[in-house]
């Protein structure tokens, strides 16, 4: 099997080639594709050196999967061309979240919607995703009717440059600014660019993607996201207003069964789910789990993930793995 990693070289792309390998994905050989200053690199992936070539080159290979993360705008342009030639592509962008025609996948939660007939398959912002994991499976038994989510989202989110930008700040280098403003030491209450309403990009994805991964244009959602200096993780602290009764012995139940989630709620011993601990796992983490006793049927949790590997580069290859397993390719 023939696999791209169109965006080889970037934050997410580089995950992707580690996960690609640590979990045995049955690929025969890579197609790691970069820009252009890249173009004749080689990268290392199984004892093996791979050339990094053009996209215009991978599309002529004909890859049996075509993995994406290299911007919006590449994969508006490019997506359609590979699915054109038969190669299932797995996009890590905006460009087809909110098309009504493709599929939006998180794969604990909604897998099953996929068919033969999808080409392009979108893979939703890391911040939804990991909310998802946890929401989905409440949802399904309490059903949810608003949620207040509040969104602490690492510099890794922005992509490297802006790691470069901590980190220089903090060497006092005076790097190239990313941001509007220095990001050490400080908290950014902007997250992408602002959009009518006063919400930003980033706020309204959380918006949108959440009702339709979870198929309930119904939810009320309201969201603020604050980008924070850490390099890696996303945290989110939760208010959830349920239309059904619900006790809490059974929410933890039902949280501790739920593929892809860990529960990490002790406040007794200080346990609960904090970036530095879930940096470089596949799961998502979620503790301080409580009643909201402001509001009928209300909680509150707080959710914690590695926005690289389960926000972006984990779920991919996960869609790809059920893709195969699906016998879909």
């Amino acid at each position: 099997m023939k696999v791209a990693v169109i965006g080889s070289t970037g934050v997410v792309g580089n995950v992707m080639l580690s996960l690609l390998k640590s979990r045995s994905f049955p690929l025969s050989y890579l197609i790691p594709v970069a820009s252009e200053k890249s173009i004749g690199k080689k990268i290392l992936f199984k004892d093996k050196h791979y050339d990094i070539v053009s996209i215009e080159d991978a599309l002529k290979m004909k890859p049996d999967i075509a993995l994406f993360s290299a911007g919006g705008s590449t994969s508006l342009e490019w997506a359609p061309k590979f699915a054109e030639v038969g190669t299932r592509v797995i996009d890590n962008s905006s460009a087809w979240r909110m098309d009504s025609s493709k599929k939006l996948v998180v794969s604990e939660v909604n897998s099953e919607v996929l068919t033969k007939d999808d080409y392009i398959i979108a893979n939703p912002n890391c911040s939804t995703m990991q909310l998802m994991v946890v929401l989905a499976p409440l949802h399904k038994v309490y059903k949810i009717k608003r949620l207040v989510i509040s969104t602490y989202q690492s510099v890794s989110g922005t992509g490297k440059n802006a790691i470069d930008q901590l980190n220089g700040e903090r060497r006092d280098s005076d790097p190239e600014m990313i941001y509007p403003y220095k990001i050490d030491q400080n908290l950014l209450p902007h997250c992408d660019v602002f959009e009518e309403g006063g919400y930003t990009k980033e706020e309204n994805k959380l918006i949108n993607e959440t009702r339709k991964i979870l198929n309930d244009h119904s939810i009320q959602i309201t969201s603020t996201a604050v980008r924070v200096p850490i390099e890696i993780c996303h945290g989110e602290s939760v208010n959830i207003e349920f239309e059904n009764q619900f006790e809490l012995d059974q929410v933890f139940e039902i949280l501790k069964k739920s593929p892809g989630l860990i529960v990490e709620d002790d406040p007794a011993n200080n346990k609960y789910p904090m970036p530095i601990n879930s940096a470089n796992k596949d799961e998502v983490f979620v503790g301080r789990i409580r009643r909201d006793f402001s509001i009928e049927s209300g909680l509150n949790i707080w959710v914690v993930a590695d926005n690289l590997r389960k926000g972006a580069a984990t779920n991919t290859i996960q869609i790809a793995e059920k893709l195969i397993e699906m016998k879909i390719i």
